[in-house]
C-alpha cells in the first residue's frame, strides 16, 4: 500500500461509512453518547453538576462520571428527572434517551477491564468504536501491536514494582490481546497509524527472541491495508514527544477523543477540541520527523539481524 493512499485514508478524505447500530455501537458507544447529551442539555441548561445532582440520590462525582461515560445512569428515573430539570419536554427525544439509557446498559467485553484498572474499561470501551487511531510511543511498543509474549514480559517487569499477582497480569495480557483484534476484524477494522520511537524497538524485552517475534509482528501488521507504522529514529533530528499519547477519531458520531498517559499508571482522557487539535498537530510533527512508512520493514529486519549478529 503506498504512502499518499495511507495518508489520504488516515486524513478522512474518502468517503466514510456511515455507523451502523448492529455493528459498531456497543453499549460502551451508547454510554458516552448518552454522557456527552446530558452534559450538553446541562450546559444549555445553566447549570452545574451541584445544582443537577441535587437530591437525586447521586454525588455530583458520580454525575461527571455519567457524562464523560466512565459510568452508567443506573436508573432510569435518575434520567427522567434530569432531563425534567434541564427543561426537556419533547416526548421523542426523551424516549430516544431512554432508549440509549437503556441500550447502554448491557454487557460487553470491556466490562472485564474494570478488574484490570479503573479506567481500562472507559478507555477499551471508546477505543473499540473508533474508526482511526493515531498514536505515539516513544518507548515501548504501542500495546495494539504487541505479540503475547512482549505483552507478558512488560508486565512481568512491572510485578516487582506495582506488587501485582499472576493473575492481574494474565488478564492484563488477555485485555491487550482482545483490543489488538479491531486491527484484523473481518467487519470495519480500525484504521491505525502509529509512531514508534527507536528507542520503543531497541530496548530488549524479555529477550532478543521476544523482540524478533515483535519485529515481525509489527511488519506483518503494517501489511494491513488499514495499519500504517513509521519509527522515529533516535539521531533524527526534528519534534520529539516526552510522553505517549492516542487521538481516537470516533467517526463524527461521537467527539474524537484524546488519551494521554500520566504518573501512577493512570491515563488522562478528553474529547475538548482545543487538546484533541493540540495533539492531532503534535503527531502530525511526529509524522514528518519519522521514516516514510515504506522504510518500516526493511528498518525492522535490520534490527532483528542486530540481534542475530550480537
Amino acid at each position: 500500500m503506498t504512502d499518499t493512499r495511507r495518508q489520504t485514508q488516515l486524513r478522512g478524505d474518502r468517503p466514510r461509512k456511515a455507523m451502523r447500530v448492529g455493528a459498531r455501537i456497543g453499549p460502551t458507544a451508547r454510554r458516552i453518547e448518552l454522557g456527552i447529551e446530558l452534559r450538553r442539555l446541562r450546559n444549555e441548561a445553566g447549570m452545574t453538576l451541584e445544582q443537577a445532582a441535587k437530591g437525586l440520590g447521586i454525588s455530583e462525582t458520580r454525575l461527571q462520571r455519567v457524562e464523560t461515560g466512565g459510568l452508567p445512569l443506573k436508573q432510569v428515573g435518575h434520567l427522567r428527572t434530569l432531563l425534567k430539570r434541564y427543561g426537556v419536554t419533547d416526548e421523542d427525544h426523551i424516549a430516544t434517551l431512554i432508549q440509549l439509557h437503556r441500550e447502554s446498559g448491557s454487557q460487553e467485553w470491556t466490562s472485564f477491564a474494570s478488574t484490570v484498572h479503573p479506567m481500562a474499561r472507559t478507555f477499551a470501551g471508546v477505543e473499540s468504536v473508533a474508526h482511526a487511531i493515531k498514536a505515539w510511543h516513544p518507548t515501548l511498543v504501542l500495546g495494539l501491536l504487541q505479540t503475547k509474549r512482549y505483552a507478558t514480559a512488560i508486565f512481568e517487569m512491572e510485578k516487582m514494582h506495582d506488587e501485582t499477582t499472576v493473575e492481574y497480569i494474565e488478564q492484563s495480557v488477555r485485555l491487550r490481546m482482545m483490543r489488538k483484534e479491531l486491527l484484523t476484524r473481518a467487519e470495519d477494522p480500525v484504521r491505525l497509524w502509529a509512531i514508534l520511537g527507536e528507542a520503543a524497538l531497541r530496548h530488549i524485552v524479555g529477550s532478543a527472541d521476544v523482540m524478533r517475534e515483535q519485529y515481525a509482528e509489527i511488519a506483518a501488521l503494517s501489511e494491513l491495508d488499514n495499519v500504517t507504522v513509521q519509527i522515529l529514529p533516535t539521531k533524527e533530528s526534528g519534534y520529539r514527544y516526552e510522553s505517549d499519547f492516542t487521538v481516537l477519531d470516533l467517526g463524527g458520531a461521537l467527539p474524537s477523543t484524546v488519551q494521554v498517559d500520566v504518573a501512577w499508571g493512570a491515563v488522562a482522557m478528553s474529547d475538548k477540541p482545543r487538546e484533541v487539535g493540540r495533539f492531532s498537530r503534535r503527531f502530525n510533527s511526529l509524522r514528518a520527523t519519522a521514516m516514510p512508512p515504506d522504510r518500516t520493514a526493511s528498518y525492522l529486519t535490520y534490527l532483528s539481524k542486530e540481534l542475530n549478529d550480537d
